[in-house]
């Protein structure tokens, strides 16, 4: 094979070998069976309801109809869409039992990539493949897949590695192993030539990605940005990093406006404070290792636990290996001082470190300041940061964190266990099969601490099978209308009931605790009617009333949801304890349509999403304009 053709081939061995590492990581789901996890029936279900409002004809649905045993939800207008519209789409051309496992493997497999893209600003292709490798093994990726099933929150792994490629290795200098970007290519040209300086635009749709992924992730990604370009500025002493960094914020920020702005402004219409307000929820009960009494907060207590070892292992790691580092800095200036001291044997190539970490130290300190800054977030005498900036709380827990640590903690453990370009080959074999074998057994212990047995029902067939037969499922309470209980709304109810009070208990509950049920034998509605028209944001009923009253429909109620009676509209409708939409309705044929409307929050939300996607493309054109050598 001549070099030419061993080189190109050699250029796809990196990523083959990532490639091959999440699909190891991905076994243990296949080889357990039936897989499940907190947030499975979350995703799963999300996903029938997107790929069946697509087949409806709408391209981006904002009401999900099987929520709260068919009476709905706005969940599509509050959850991220990426993710949600990645596993309905996967459902298109795989299995559904496939789409989980599917999932998983690309979202791994991206983890692997994009840290791998970062380590090779610094490292060779070698020790950038085992950071690679190294991320999408950490413990925390594998909880987050195996345990937790919280997708969005995987996609993580991928969104906040490209972040700190763009922030801390300014696209128009090439880096090279050595001596990675944060210094300016042209100090001398302006300061906008050196901002703009074709990483920007990227480092916007990187933060576009990371928030219409998931909200947590966007939270980290906009305050880590803010962070490592402060730190890039003053090791660079330049304002460049923060005006690159504020232009990509702004773009970032307005890209995905067209989620952002209804999430933000309809908050008002639900319950969302449902998401911080219970106990487990508090950042204050959620510290390294907390001990709690409350017997609400036990169940939550092995979690926490677990969450613990993981921040301390993975911390432990990076500041071990920051250590190492430094030792072999150390020791790589003492022996290029003895060889400089004597002239005979120096030379511009015995200059250079045994080891391929750089001996730039603008690159590597903000990497080596996350797992510091994770650590004091963990800990309680952070909690006056969590109470200042703005939203930090709703991440819930401070050891969601942890995905941000995933990548500089992997960069940084391959940097400090790969041997030196001194070593010999069987040295870097040895490295490559310790971390092998190491890696295969993080797998094997996750596997069997997080995977768990699915209950009868939560598997991906039990799912579907419930799906079809339209029952529904469990609402959320974060989406429910604001001032009632969504547990109060009934199983089994029909799609409108004719009572003369707005306001009727409809179902019967067993017990306190359990959800109630509709019967027809129940007396509780006179009349009931079936809709002629059902669809996901579209209801017709049409039926003949012996008298007066109130058509509950089957329906939660929600602003955007536009009714009419007879062809006039239906306003200041009645509230109901269960969130139920009450209709008043007089003697005779009724013909009552409800729509699901366009509101101004989601106009306003896609203007600002068009406008700023011309400005993107301003953007890259003048960034491509000022990245062009001037001539003298």
């Amino acid at each position: 094979m001549s070099p030419l053709v061993a080189g190109h081939w050699r250029r796809f061995a990196g990523p083959a070998i990532v490639l091959l590492a999440a699909a190891l990581a991905t076994a243990p789901i296949l080889l357990h069976g039936p897989y499940c996890g907190d947030d499975f029936e979350f995703h799963v279900v999300s996903w029938f309801d997107a790929q069946h409002s697509w087949r409806q004809g709408i391209l981006y649905p904002h009401w999900m109809p099987s929520a709260n045993y068919g009476a709905g939800e706005p969940r599509f207008v509050f959850y991220p869409p990426l993710t949600w519209m990645l596993g309905a789409a996967l459902g298109l051309v795989l299995p559904w039992t496939v789409v989980p496992v599917a999932l998983i493997f690309l979202l791994l497999a991206a983890t692997g990539i994009a840290t791998r893209a970062l380590a090779r600003q610094a490292l060779s292709d070698a020790p950038a493949t085992l950071a690679g490798c190294a991320a999408l093994f950490s413990g925390y990726a594998l909880f987050t897949a195996y345990e937790r099933a919280a997708f969005a929150e995987l996609s993580g792994g991928f969104w906040i590695p490209l972040l700190l490629l763009f922030v801390l290795s300014p696209h128009r200098q090439r880096p090279v192993c050595g001596d990675p970007g944060l210094r300016d290519r042209n100090p001398s040209a302006s300061l906008w030539r050196r901002a703009l300086d074709g990483s920007a635009l990227p480092l916007a749709l990187v933060l576009a990605g990371a928030w219409l992924s998931d909200a947590p992730v966007g939270v980290m990604a906009s305050y880590l940005l803010a962070a490592v370009a402060l730190a890039a500025a003053l090791l660079a002493r330049s304002w460049a990093p923060i005006l690159r960094a504020s232009v990509a914020a702004g773009l970032g920020c307005a890209l995905p406006a067209v989620y952002l702005v209804p999430a933000a402004w309809e908050q008002r219409w639900v319950d969302l404070r449902e998401a911080i307000d219970y106990p487990i929820y508090w950042i204050e009960n959620n510290w390294l290792f907390a001990r709690h009494t409350d017997p609400l907060l036990r169940p939550f207590g092995m979690v926490l636990h677990r969450a613990s070892i993981l921040a301390i292992s993975m911390i432990g790691v990076a500041v071990l290996s920051v250590f190492v580092l430094c030792l072999r800095r150390s020791s790589s200036a003492q022996i290029t001082h003895e060889i400089s001291s004597r002239p005979e044997e120096g030379g511009a190539s015995a200059n250079r470190p045994p080891n391929d970490a750089p001996q730039s130290h603008s690159w590597w300190v903000p990497l080596a300041l996350v797992p510091a800054a994770v650590l004091f977030l963990q800990l309680p005498v952070s909690l006056p940061v969590w109470d200042l900036l703005p939203k930090l709380r709703f991440l819930q827990y401070p050891w969601r964190w942890l995905v941000v640590l995933e990548a500089p903690m992997a960069i940084l453990f391959a940097a400090a266990v790969w041997p030196g370009k001194s070593a010999r080959r069987w040295q870097r074999g040895a490295v490559a099969a310790c971390c092998a074998l190491f890696f295969l057994t993080a797998s094997i212990f996750a596997a069997r601490a997080f995977l768990r047995v699915c209950k009868e029902g939560d598997t991906v067939p039990d799912l579907l099978t419930m799906y079809r037969h339209g029952g529904g499922f469990e609402g959320t309470d974060e989406y429910e209308p604001a001032g009632a209980e969504h547990w109060m709304v009934p199983t089994g109810l029909p799609d409108a009931c004719l009572s003369d009070d707005y306001d009727a208990r409809l179902g019967v509950a067993g017990t306190p605790e359990s959800i109630p049920t509709w019967r027809p034998e129940q007396g509780s509605c006179e009349a009931t009617a079936t809709a002629q028209l059902r669809q996901p944001e579209h209801m017709r009923i049409a039926a003949v009333t012996p008298h007066a009253g109130f058509l509950i429909l089957h329906l939660l109620s929600y602003p955007a949801w536009q009714v009419k009676v007879n062809g006039r509209l239906a306003n200041n409708l009645p509230r109901r304890a269960d969130g139920l939409i009450a209709v008043p309705v007089p003697r005779g044929p009724v013909d009552l349509t409800v729509d699901w409307i366009t509101t101004p929050d989601v106009i306003a939300g896609r203007c600002l999403s068009s406008l700023a996607l011309l400005l993107l493309i301003a953007l890259g054109l003048l960034e491509r304009k000022l990245s062009r050598p001037r001539l003298s």
